[in-house]
């Protein structure tokens, strides 16, 4: 699908969320970072979350803060709700999760990377979402580009070559 006229391309940071239109095309780079890309096929709208950690440990009294898994996709559900449609007709893709220092990660330990896709996958499970497709953890970071006007994701992995015992 070509590149409708007048799209806007908006650059997640590290916490944030956005949720748009056909006129959309969302960026973000991802190191131990999770983003959960969301799209609509009939209505062609969708979204990206950009979270650091799987969650807070404990609420705060000023709101969901996107940083923390949980929080993020509570804040990316209440979008779609507002749009009216149901959480459950979007196509679900999850990124992200590297190792960003494995000469720092202890063999058979969980690095941060790790931690934040499985709190990704549970929460898709206590919402009963589905993902399809998935590019996680493994070392380095990603380069993501999410077009809503027809669902391609675009990613470049740019692997941390290690020397492995």
């Amino acid at each position: 699908m070509r590149k409708p006229d007048g799209v806007v391309e908006i650059f997640l940071q590290p916490g944030e969320i956005y949720f748009g239109d056909r006129y959309t095309r969302l960026r973000t780079v991802l190191g131990s970072c999770v983003s959960l890309v969301f799209w609509h096929p009939q209505d062609l709208v969708g979204g990206m979350c950009h979270f650091m950690l799987p969650s807070r440990g404990c609420r705060s009294s000023n709101g969901p803060d996107g940083r923390y898994a949980d929080e993020a996709m509570q804040m990316m559900l209440g979008e779609i709700k507002a749009s009216g449609l149901s959480p459950g007709a979007f196509r679900l893709r999850i990124f992200g999760g590297g190792n960003m220092f494995p000469e720092l990660t202890r063999r058979n330990a969980c690095h941060i990377g790790q931690k934040n896709v499985e709190a990704a996958l549970a929460l898709l499970e206590s919402h009963c979402l589905t993902c399809i497709a998935s590019h996680v953890e493994g070392y380095g970071h990603r380069h993501l580009l999410f077009d809503v006007w027809s669902g391609h994701v675009h990613l470049r992995h740019a692997r941390i070559v290690t020397e492995q015992p």
